[in-house]
């Protein structure tokens, strides 16, 4: 930014959609030159004024400009090789030569366009390596993959870069340590660590260092993670790396588990193209609409597990507006149903629905909705609307706690009866028959290790918690009960409608569908 003033000190400017700011001059008229990271394409513009010595300011210059999409990756390795494979193909780059510890065809992450991994046995003929450099660690660059650790409790590499000098220029992997496992990427003699890896579970991990900053930063499924650090990079031209890191005496911290799409960019990625590459799907699993039911079975929608219903429990047929007893007194008014043409109506002593096993994997990631109408003003007791039970105790259940005026989920730590459990609450009364009900939502994030419990759309107000660890169902998707030692208890006394199961997260307009009616596409 340059004025033809000499008396300009100094100059405010504005990005559209920020940064904003003023810099001064190094002399009076003098330019100043700026940093700016555009974190998304399209037409954008920068606005500045020129401020003098007096404080006096000129007029607004405006300069109009397009910011293309960021750079492909310099290498890509999707890993998705035939079994028996001795190479993986490079999408960009140089293909990779695969140690007989590397087996293709393994798992890959639901959700995901991925369709098979490679697991590598941590021993040292597990790696891949294209025996070349993938990027100049002297400049902007990033590296990420989607991995799943077969163990957690020792130090392990997903990529890393050799140098000349001996040692690993960067490494991107697991790091074991006094307080547990944490992600990691290190960078000359710095390292940002965060997250929580689990045997097991998958993790989008990527790590980016930024030239024009000299910062390293951590994302782990598409969230920031750990506390950005200066960087200093080696002097790094050695090769490219997959499941081990070089050091003083041979390759050490080698890769026990599973590794898909390996990408390298020679570039920063911005935070919504790190969301982007980690984003996983959901999958609908289930949507029961109450609408009808046939020998005693309400239907899936796709023709799934159908839910059957027990002794008291029955589908109320809805009315239509049809009738309006003030323009014509010899009709019947039926009262519609809470969503579309029927509910199910649950007695409160024995009535309930129940498809045939389970239907979320309470280990992942899922998502549930519904939409309920309790009966009474003052219930007399905890009813819960949804569960779904493990060996000894249920793996969540979705219930009213009258004492506190509140609905809840509850979720146990572990699979006994008598766990801790993690409880999540919304104030709501008690609906007395009355009313449209509640669309209620619940949402386990298995990658960020939280429960959410949201109420009538309301995502940004939603009751949320840690839960670290789930653990897996074995039981069938109960509706209107839950478990009482042995046998069941906590009958929902009212209506449901709308039931709806995913696996995965839905995001915020989707979780704020749940309830109307329509199908989601995740």
């Amino acid at each position: 930014m340059a004025s033809p003033s000499d008396d300009v000190v100094s100059y405010v400017y504005s990005f559209l959609g920020g940064p904003s700011g003023t810099v001064a001059a190094e002399h009076p008229g003098a330019a100043v030159t700026i940093p700016y990271l555009p974190l998304t394409s399209g037409p954008k513009y920068l606005q500045v004024r020129a401020i003098d010595r007096a404080g006096r300011s000129s007029g607004q210059t405006t300069y109009d400009f397009n910011v293309q999409s960021g750079r492909a990756s310099v290498a890509r390795w999707k890993l998705d090789d035939a079994a028996g494979s001795r190479k993986a193909a490079a999408e960009t780059g140089t293909a990779a030569r695969a140690g007989i510890g590397a087996a293709f065809g393994g798992p890959a992450p639901s959700g995901t366009g991925i369709t098979s991994t490679v697991s590598l046995d941590g021993s040292g003929h597990g790696f891949l390596t294209p025996d070349a450099p993938a990027t100049d660690l002297r400049k902007s660059f990033a590296v990420g993959a989607w991995v799943r650790p077969a163990e957690t409790g020792r130090t392990m590499t997903i990529a890393s870069q050799d140098t000349d000098a001996g040692g690993p220029g960067f490494t991107l992997g697991l790091r074991a340590g006094d307080t547990g496992p944490a992600w990691s990427f290190a960078i000359g003699g710095a390292r940002v660590s965060g997250g929580a890896p689990e045997t097991g579970e998958w993790a989008h991990v990527l790590g980016v260092y930024d030239a024009e900053t000299g910062k390293a930063r951590l994302y782990v499924n598409g969230h920031e993670t750990g506390t950005a650090v200066d960087a200093t990079p080696a002097e790094a031209a050695g090769t490219f790396q997959i499941g081990r890191a070089r050091g003083t005496a041979g390759y050490r911290d080698r890769w026990h588990g599973e590794v898909g799409d390996v990408q390298v960019h020679d570039r920063v990625v911005v935070p919504g193209e790190v969301t982007e590459l980690a984003g996983r799907a959901p999958k609908r699993l289930g949507h029961w609409s109450l609408e009808t039911a046939t020998d005693g079975a309400s239907p899936e929608r796709d023709g799934g597990s159908p839910l059957r219903l027990g002794t008291g429990a029955t589908v109320y047929q809805g009315g239509d507006d049809s009738c309006i007893p003030e323009i014509d007194p010899d009709c019947t008014y039926v009262p519609p149903a809470l969503v579309g043409g029927g509910h199910l109506r649950l007695d409160g002593e024995s009535g309930y629905a129940a498809t045939d096993g389970p239907v979320v994997d309470t280990g992942d990631s899922f998502t549930l909705g519904v939409v309920v109408r309790l009966a009474d003003s003052e219930p007399a007791h905890p009813m819960t609307v949804l569960s779904q039970a493990g060996e000894h105790t249920d793996a969540f259940k979705v219930r009213y706690e009258p004492s506190t005026h509140a609905w809840q989920l509850v979720m146990p730590e572990r699979d006994e009866a008598g766990a801790p459990e993690k409880v999540v609450s919304e104030t709501e009364w008690a609906d007395g028959g009355e009313g449209s009900g509640h669309r209620l939502a619940v949402v386990y994030d298995d990658a960020a290790d939280t429960i959410r419990l949201v109420v009538d759309g309301n995502v940004g107000g939603a009751a949320t918690a840690g839960f670290p660890n789930g653990w897996h169902s074995i039981g069938a998707l109960q509706v209107g009960r839950a478990r009482a030692g042995d046998g069941w208890g906590e009958y929902l006394h009212g209506d449901v409608d709308e039931v709806q199961a995913y696996a995965g997260v839905l995001n915020t307009s989707q979780i704020i569908q749940l309830g109307g009616g329509a199908d989601i596409n995740p």
